[in-house]
């Protein structure tokens, strides 16, 4: 097949899943076990490591991943959402699938989602239909291990037909609120529902709030807990070129030297996460530490497109996915700490149903002007509507309105620049508030 013909049938591929609806939520497992079924339960062809909680789920997949393969085990990664393609969503030994393996594993869906389609009262969603695709993908592949971040909450999320030996939870505060109750209790007791019994559950430092119903969903159903502060954590952290130098305490003892070439201590909080996760599936403990070359490794592989992730030099160009307000505020303290800008400006687009004036509010004491703007999501909160909260925080003075993200960035750009004191070397562009603001400046920018 030619390359525009491949290029042609994946479009058409894309297409029909859109149609499904990429933002169209439906909690019911019952669904997706049906589909699964008629592919022959692929989820049960391999082991899985699942994560789930608010903000680094992706981070810590993308780790975990490579800790695992620098172990030698092949992977299977499904993260969501995706920044510039669907394929991004499913990845086999660190790789998106190619769009010649994804159609072909479409089509061998597709006919087995009709039926299910046909007896139920809405059609599978775009998310449904990904996991199951990367459920069949995994077991053709075939992997050893499947890293697999859920879409939604947990307990009702299409991922959760896993029940998987190893369990995640990185930070948990509010977000999807509409879907998953407006008190943080609430949210964790939704995201335990992964925590299935016999299993091992690693999870971050969470406030007391969340850490209740992770704990009783443990003893409910007889699961291993290992804790962020009591069992493993980060030891200590140093600034390096293009990282950070970890000395990281895991289950099964210390590694020292850790390189992670990825900015701020949230980052470092996921690699410990990331690490606890990999020495559980494997084994490791009190009684063996896994090798510790390995691990290092491992984490120097390790990357994660859209987390202060640099673009661009002179002015330097940022991009950080972050879209709500406990992730904003990480991305905030990493730039204070690792970044010296004398100017920095931000382009912002969030999504219409993410507390903006948070956002904005945690925004304004790191930058010296904003360019609001309007992503390529259909939920993008309108250019005009996102300026009149901004002015409410930084004033009128300081922000600049472009709806479209070309000239959003070419506008921040000479505002970095317009001031000479500053100099090139001093100045920089932030791009941040949604993964679809992210993705929207990567296809601009990094290549």
């Amino acid at each position: 097949m030619s390359a525009g013909a491949e290029a042609r049938e994946f479009a058409q591929v894309d297409a029909e899943l859109l149609a499904r609806g990429n933002t169209r939520m439906v909690f019911d497992l019952g669904r997706i076990t049906r589909l699964l079924d008629l592919l022959g339960s692929p989820q049960r062809a391999y082991p899985s490591i699942h994560l789930t909680g608010t903000n680094g789920k992706t981070s810590t997949a993308r780790m975990i991943d490579s800790l695992l393969q620098a172990h030698g085990l092949h992977t299977g990664r499904f993260i969501s959402p995706h920044m510039e393609t669907v394929r991004e969503r499913i990845s086999v030994d660190g790789e998106p699938i190619t769009p010649e393996r994804f159609v072909a594993v479409y089509r061998e869906v597709a006919p087995l989602a009709a039926l299910v389609d046909a007896g139920a009262d809405t059609t599978l969603t775009y998310f449904e239909m990904t996991v199951a695709m990367a459920f069949a993908t995994f077991a053709d592949a075939p992997v050893d291990v499947a890293v697999v971040e859920v879409g939604l909450g947990g307990a009702e999320d299409a991922t959760n037909v896993l029940e998987a030996p190893v369990c995640v939870l990185t930070p948990i505060g509010l977000d999807h609120t509409e879907w998953l109750g407006d008190r943080v209790a609430d949210i964790a007791d939704a995201k335990s529902g992964i925590i299935h019994p016999g299993a091992t559950v690693v999870t971050a430092t969470q406030d007391d709030e969340a850490a209740e119903p992770i704990l009783r969903r443990c003893a409910e159903v007889g699961a291993t807990l290992a804790r962020e502060g009591a069992e493993f954590g980060v030891r200590e952290r140093g600034l390096a070129v293009g990282g950070q130098v970890l000395s990281l305490q895991g289950l099964g003892g210390v590694y020292d030297e850790v390189f992670l070439p990825l900015h701020g201590a949230h980052q470092a909080q996921n690699a410990a996460v990331a690490l606890a996760a990999v020495e559980a599936f494997l084994g490791a403990g009190r009684a063996r530490q896994l090798d510790a070359d390995v691990v290092r490794d491992g984490f120097a592989r390790a990357s994660s497109p859209g987390r202060l992730e640099r673009v661009r030099t002179a002015p330097t160009i940022l991009l950080d996915g972050a879209h709500n307000p406990h992730g904003v505020r990480a991305t905030v303290a990493a730039l204070g700490e690792e970044f010296s800008f004398r100017r920095l400006v931000a382009v912002v687009s969030v999504l219409d149903d993410k507390d903006a004036l948070a956002v904005l509010g945690l925004l304004e004491p790191a930058v010296d002007e904003i360019v609001v703007t309007r992503n390529s999501s259909p939920r993008a909160l309108p250019a005009a509507d996102l300026a009149a909260l901004a002015a409410e925080v930084f004033g009128p003075e300081r922000v600049h309105t472009h709806a479209a993200m070309p000239d959003a960035i070419e506008a921040a750009v000479a505002l970095a620049e317009e001031d000479a004191d500053a100099g090139i070397s001093g100045s920089g562009v932030l791009v941040t508030g949604s993964v679809v603001t992210v993705g929207d400046a990567r296809r601009l920018l990094a290549r």
